[in-house]
């Protein structure tokens, strides 16, 4: 496969943010789980007891779609729901331990893909290529959960 050419500096932002990305799909790969499944594992590192409605708004997908996905996470004793007390129809979904041992890594995992983009440059010029896409980004809307 020949390498695209990159004749302009957003074609060449896309192709780093590739090389990101990449790094991210291997790792999640590697252990097995699709990138919605590390996702929602992620998620609930950070959000424990969160209800499937939550999930789903937060993955801008269908309540039946988080559904199966649960169940997929479930059978591998990654995640569990558990019943709300006076509450039968309300389930938070949780996090088992070994779920979260399964994504624990994928920051460090991340950290050392941008170590190897940014490897040709030095310090100066990465706070440079900081400091311009900063300013770049400052400009940009705000994505907004929906």
């Amino acid at each position: 496969m020949d390498t695209p050419e990159l004749s302009s500096t957003l074609d060449q932002v896309r192709w780093i943010g590739w090389a990101q990305r990449k790094a991210g799909e291997d790792w999640v790969r590697d252990r097995g789980l699709s990138h919605e499944q590390a996702f929602v594992l992620g998620y609930l590192v950070q959000s424990p007891g969160a209800i499937q409605r939550d999930i789903a708004a937060i993955t801008r997908t269908s309540a039946a779609s988080v559904s199966s996905l649960l169940k997929g996470l479930e059978a591998r004793a990654l995640v569990e729901r558990r019943t709300e007390l006076g509450d039968e129809r309300s389930k938070r979904v949780y996090v088992t331990s070994e779920g979260a041992e399964l994504i624990s890594g994928f920051e460090t995992a991340i950290s050392s893909a941008d170590d190897v983009i940014l490897a040709p440059l030095d310090d100066d010029e990465r706070a440079t290529l900081h400091h311009l896409l900063t300013k770049v980004t400052a400009a940009l809307p705000r994505p907004t959960r929906t």
